[in-house]
């Protein structure tokens, strides 16, 4: 059984609604079990135990938000040669263009090692239904790379 964790966070509801459609797309590949919890909720142990990892964040000053980064500050040097290597996907939700609070968390991605699955997903606003099945591909694709 592939566990996939997805963590985010979400005051509107725009990512919150992403990461579910994440979740969506991952439970849709035989053989997956799908953890999602709000990133100030997730754990060192979720990050442990998972094969592969999703991080959602709105765009806040351009940068990711601040659970998000709680949950990476937490994580960082008990997962350190622990997590090296594990897929991740990011998507991110942004009143503008989000590419900066995208670069930020992907920054972050990169000195835990992780390794990107599949390209990111940023929605401007509310995300449309459109980019609801981009997310559900992200979510498929992240399972599919265990």
């Amino acid at each position: 059984m592939r566990k996939v964790l997805i963590i985010f966070h979400s005051q509107s509801g725009n990512t919150e609604a992403m990461a579910k459609a994440v979740a969506r797309g991952a439970e849709s590949v035989a053989g997956t079990e799908v953890t999602i919890k709000r990133a100030l909720e997730a754990t060192l142990d979720d990050l442990l135990e998972c094969d592969v990892v999703a991080i959602g964040s709105p765009d806040y000053f351009s940068y990711m938000a601040g659970a998000v980064k709680d949950f990476l500050d937490r994580t960082y040097y008990p997962s350190q040669g622990k997590v090296t290597g594990k897929p991740y996907v990011a998507f991110v939700s942004a009143g503008g263009g989000g590419r900066r609070a995208l670069d930020s968390v992907e920054r972050l991605c990169s000195s835990f090692k992780f390794k990107r699955a599949a390209e990111p997903v940023v929605a401007a606003g509310r995300p449309s239904p459109e980019k609801l099945i981009e997310c559900e591909e992200l979510g498929r694709s992240l399972a599919q790379s265990v």
